[in-house]
């Protein structure tokens, strides 16, 4: 049996909430209209939180609000910045009152494709997934009630509100605005898209290569970095560690089978999303590569898909410069993704 940890909690401190006024809707706009790449499917949005233009600028708004930490210091963006495709660029972020996270802060392009979040798989939803930071003691250390307070406050949030959702601002509004918003980034148009729509001078020879290389039977990796979004969600120990500080998915599962699994991530714009593993423990996509060709090491429930590569150091030149044709700079300096 699953144990939801985050849930709990989120489920607790909705109980304690003070009873919302929900009040008739007043113009909730017309519907936002997701820019779907090429190649993608269209993803699935919740019936009761449906992507407006109001309901995805109060997110915004919400995003970039530093009142939704303790001590007014940080903001959603402070750990996930725009130009670094909505990654952090340390290994373990700071949080409000100066404590580190436990795992590396991760991208949020295309979240709107996967149906659980962190790295274990604990939450299911994006709505449920807002709550988590806001709470927890190393990151934003602060309930949604009194981010509520906080946010009653200001008149700008207030009308959006109300404009949006047809209810004042509250834990409902909140979660919804900043999942509305978060579904909104999503990342399909870099120079290897571009390659497999036609456009054959997009890749040079190097990256050819590497492409070759990445999805043959050799080094495995589009195993599971796979389809449309460079990943299949499936949960897999890479043999980081003999003995890893961290049990993955056993957290939440609590069975033994899940010790040491994290989720894989997607590989987009992998290049600009450095340091890199569950802890940010290897510093660039060389110790990557060169991890991956050592095969890794023996421990609990290691996939045997990694194993030694024998990659050359023209391959794994070439393999790098492949994933550095996953950058996707339309979306990295998209305005509509900043303050």
């Amino acid at each position: 049996m699953k144990v939801f940890i985050y849930i709990a909690l989120f489920s607790l401190s909705l109980l304690s909430c003070k009873k919302e006024e929900v009040i008739p809707a007043m113009n909730l706009d017309e519907p936002y209209e997701l820019d779907i790449p090429a190649g993608f499917p269209s993803p699935v949005i919740p019936e009761d939180n449906l992507l407006t233009k109001y309901r995805v600028v109060l997110g915004k708004k919400l995003f970039f609000e530093k009142a939704l930490s303790k001590n007014y210091t940080l903001s959603c963006a402070s750990c996930h910045h725009p130009s670094r495709a909505f990654s952090d660029t340390v290994s373990l972020s700071i949080g409000t009152e100066g404590r580190t996270g436990i795992r590396n802060s991760p991208s949020l392009a295309n979240l709107a494709y996967k149906n659980s979040f962190f790295m274990d798989g604990g939450i299911p939803t994006l709505e449920l997934q807002v709550n988590a930071p806001l709470e927890d003691h190393n990151e934003m250390n602060i309930n949604i009630l009194a981010v509520t307070e906080r946010l009653e406050k200001k008149e700008e949030y207030i009308t959006m509100s109300k404009k949006a959702y047809g209810r004042e601002i509250g834990p409902f509004v909140i979660t919804r605005a900043l999942a509305a918003f978060e579904r909104t980034l999503i990342s399909g148009n870099s120079d290897f898209d571009k390659f497999q729509a036609g456009n054959i001078a997009a890749l040079s020879l190097s990256q050819k290569r590497g492409k070759d290389l990445f999805f043959s039977n050799r080094t495995n990796c589009s195993s599971c970095h796979s389809g449309f979004n460079f990943t299949d969600n499936s949960f897999q120990s890479i043999g980081l560690y003999p003995n890893y500080a961290d049990s993955g998915r056993m957290r939440i599962t609590l069975n033994e089978a899940d010790r040491n699994k994290f989720v894989v991530p997607s590989l987009r714009n992998v290049a600009v999303t450095k340091p890199y593993m569950h802890d940010g423990s290897l510093a660039n996509l060389e110790e990557v590569i060169d991890f991956f060709n050592s095969g890794g090491h023996l421990s609990a429930n290691k996939s045997n898909l990694v194993r030694p590569l024998n990659l050359s150091i023209q391959e794994k030149r070439d393999l790098i410069n492949f994933l550095n044709s996953l950058t996707d700079n339309e979306f990295l300096n998209n305005k509509e993704y900043k303050p």
